[in-house]
């Protein structure tokens, strides 16, 4: 397509949802939202500002694989990203299963030392994925939510000792650890450079090493916690065999669900999760919101009762009527490609947005398909959907994003046209996706795609290191070290499954950061972009 055609088509559509939005009944949501760019940070991969606090193997005690080889080691940043180390090579597994064993030592002074660069490419708020106090790189399966990971802080050993002084179940005796004043600090260096930030809250689920739960393996039916997680079956200690059953996400024993009844999560998890929002988003409790968080991105939003989520919004908004509240929902019958209606969340009495993973897979089908590609028709028509369930407000509100920590880079959608939206995304998934790094063609469809993600209504969302021209297949290969222009990276020459591939070389990619920079300057100088 040529690029006045292009142009045409862009003017069109923007015209086309103008038209539908301008007579809907409008909500509140926080004003800011609209024009925020989006930043979306994977905390232990992002930048390793503090090698002090690297993870060691005792910290990764209750995470999948539930194993830490012989020889085990923080891994090099810059190394090949297939490539095994040693210690990796002598466990005789693959790539796949190692990755669930790397650590790479990502932490906040790393976020603090790189917001000069957030702010140089036009960011004005950050997503964090989980920072909660977790084994895992991941942190979807938290130990405790009123605590930051001790390895994002900078005394991981004297943050235990503070840990071991408290009742977890009682705020009166929580207490601030290094690495809770160090991310108190990062929100106030973002606020001083007016970027807002937001952290995922992980409320329907835990880990298995979660304060209250652990307190149920160890003394089961007379745990004070017992009906804060669904038990099947309590052990029976005249056997020899654990007969301790409980329901977790979708089945995964890794992640206890909370317990829900009728009215959303039952009442001990449900007045926790309410002190947990308190302290971060009041941290000293004085009635002002400059020292705590600017809202929250709720995982797995849509496996909560309604309920909950109505109080939870009223805790918020309390708190700080600007929060934003941003709800991950997604997929209504993965197998058959059927994405959720999000509109039941946003009547004004939940959510305030989503993450537009609608819209991601709209510009996929559109610009990088090629046997079967919607046109421009079939794009429009899908964006009027969106406009026709959601209400204006909302949608000038939604995080519209390509990508993210649970599917393929965009640059990898691109040169693997055709896969569907997270579906195969990765070689353990697809044998034949190709792992290469994108060529000068596959950049300019790169540069398109974003072209049109910043000049639609939706608040646009950059995943770390697309900016830098990183690229990689869906989770976990979408989780490389951030790629810095300072550092020097190992050139990428192993295949997961030793394969023959084109050696990439890896460093930081100026002309397509200057790009996006330059559509975030254009998006921030013209606010009819993101106001309509």
């Amino acid at each position: 397509m040529s690029s006045q055609r292009f142009i045409t088509y862009l003017f069109l559509i923007i015209i086309s949802l103008n038209t539908i939005v301008s007579s809907q009944h409008i909500i509140k949501v926080p004003a800011w939202t609209k024009q925020a760019i989006w930043y979306q940070i994977f905390p232990e991969r992002f930048s390793n500002g503090d090698s002090y606090n690297d993870p060691k193997p005792e910290d990764m005690k209750g995470a999948w694989p539930y194993f830490v080889p012989d020889g085990w080691q923080i891994h090099p940043w810059t190394s090949d990203w297939y490539k095994l180390q040693l210690w990796e090579v002598k466990t005789g597994k693959d790539f796949y299963w190692n990755s669930g064993v790397r650590r790479y030592g990502g932490d906040l002074q790393g976020i603090i030392n790189k917001l000069d660069y957030l702010k140089q490419l036009g960011i004005n708020a950050i997503y964090l994925n989980p920072i909660f106090e977790s084994p895992s790189s991941h942190k979807y399966d938290a130990t405790m939510f009123h605590h930051i990971d001790n390895n994002f802080g900078p005394d991981p050993k004297k943050d235990e000792v503070i840990w071991s002084k408290e009742d977890p179940g009682n705020p009166q005796t929580w207490k601030w650890t290094s690495a809770d004043k160090l991310f108190l600090k990062l929100i106030g260096e973002c606020h001083k450079r007016g970027m807002k930030i937001i952290i995922d809250g992980v409320f329907n689920h835990t880990g298995t090493t979660f304060w209250a739960f652990q307190d149920i393996v160890k003394n089961q039916q007379t745990s004070n916690f017992k009906n804060w997680f669904t038990i099947k079956k309590w052990d029976d200690p005249n056997t020899k065999e654990n007969e301790f059953e409980y329901a977790g996400w979708l089945g995964v024993k890794d992640l206890p669900e909370i317990r829900e009844d009728e009215n959303g999560l039952v009442t001990g998890p449900r007045q926790h999760i309410h002190d947990v929002v308190k302290r971060w988003m009041d941290p000293n409790g004085d009635g002002k919101v400059d020292d705590g968080i600017d809202g929250w991105r709720l995982d797995v939003a849509e496996m909560v009762n309604h309920n909950f989520w109505k109080e939870f919004r009223n805790w918020v908004k309390v708190i700080n009527p600007d929060a934003y509240i941003v709800g991950e929902i997604w997929w209504d019958d993965w197998k058959n490609y059927k994405m959720m209606d999000a509109s039941p969340w946003l009547q004004g009495d939940e959510f305030d947005a989503v993450m537009n993973y609608r819209f991601a897979r709209a510009i996929k089908n559109f610009i990088v398909n090629k046997k079967e590609p919607i046109g421009p028709q079939g794009f429009i028509d899908s964006l009027q959907i969106l406009f026709k369930e959601y209400k204006f407000e909302n949608y000038y509100s939604l995080m519209d994003l390509l990508d993210s920590h649970d599917v393929e880079r965009v640059s990898s959608q691109i040169v693997n046209p055709d896969i569907l939206y997270d579906h195969g995304g990765n070689p353990g998934q697809t044998k034949t996706f190709d792992v290469r790094k994108p060529n000068q063609l596959e950049r300019q469809i790169q540069k398109l795609m974003v072209g049109v993600q910043f000049t639609l209504p939706g608040a646009p969302q950059i995943y770390y290191g697309d900016e830098a021209g990183m690229w990689g297949g869906d989770d976990p290969d979408c989780r490389k070290p951030m790629v810095w222009k300072e550092i020097k990276y190992d050139t990428e020459t192993t295949h997961p499954f030793g394969l023959q591939r084109t050696k990439d070389e890896v460093k930081f990619d100026t002309g397509l950061f200057n790009w996006y920079k330059k559509m975030a300057t254009i998006r921030n100088e013209n606010k009819a972009l993101s106001l309509g």
